[in-house]
């Protein structure tokens, strides 16, 4: 279940399992990460999480990103196995959500080479003039997204919960700093 504060309106009008079986949105295979509170604004941390060259300075679990971030335009990732320690998986899936301040969303659609399509939705939500929160979501879609969520959800959550811990470091240090503390 999602925490009240993240609203992500295509949850909403997503089609169920039983209207499209290959990327049918089953709320039950949904992995959603820790919320953070975070001591800097928005701006901030939409600036840590755009700037994709910098990922390896600070991301734990994407430690390469690259992308244009225009709608639809690949993200290409590598990104720390959790499952494997001590490999990198390499990732590419598709910009399909740019709100600037509030949401960067991607998405690996269903095909036969990977029957496994996934969206993942990060959001930021201020709280004040000077601070806010985040999470990240990840749907596994279609039929066989409820077999990922239960293989891969624990790993996933514990490289969002990373990542999120991660990125407040990165915006409080960045806004510590542009303040002269």
């Amino acid at each position: 279940m999602l925490p009240d504060w993240i609203d992500l309106d295509w949850m909403k009008t997503a089609r169920s399992l039983a209207e499209d079986p290959l990327e049918g949105l089953d709320p039950e295979a949904v992995t959603i990460s820790e919320t953070v509170e975070i001591a800097a604004p928005t701006r901030v941390v939409w600036q840590v999480l755009t700037d994709l060259d910098a990922y390896a300075d600070w991301n734990p679990f994407c430690v390469r990103a690259r992308s244009t971030l225009e709608m639809g335009a690949p993200v290409e990732m590598a990104l720390v196995n959790y499952a494997v320690p001590g490999t990198l998986l390499p990732n590419c899936e598709f910009v399909c959500g740019f709100e600037p301040e509030r949401l960067l969303s991607w998405s690996l659609p269903w095909s036969r080479e990977w029957p496994y399509p996934a969206r993942r939705d990060q959001v930021i939500a201020e709280t004040g003039a000077e601070t806010c929160r985040y999470a990240s979501t990840d749907a596994f879609l279609g039929m066989n997204g409820i077999h990922v969520h239960r293989f891969a959800g624990p790993w996933v959550k514990r490289a969002f919960d990373d990542s999120a811990r991660a990125l407040k470091l990165r915006a409080e240090t960045l806004w510590a700093t542009s303040k002269g503390n």
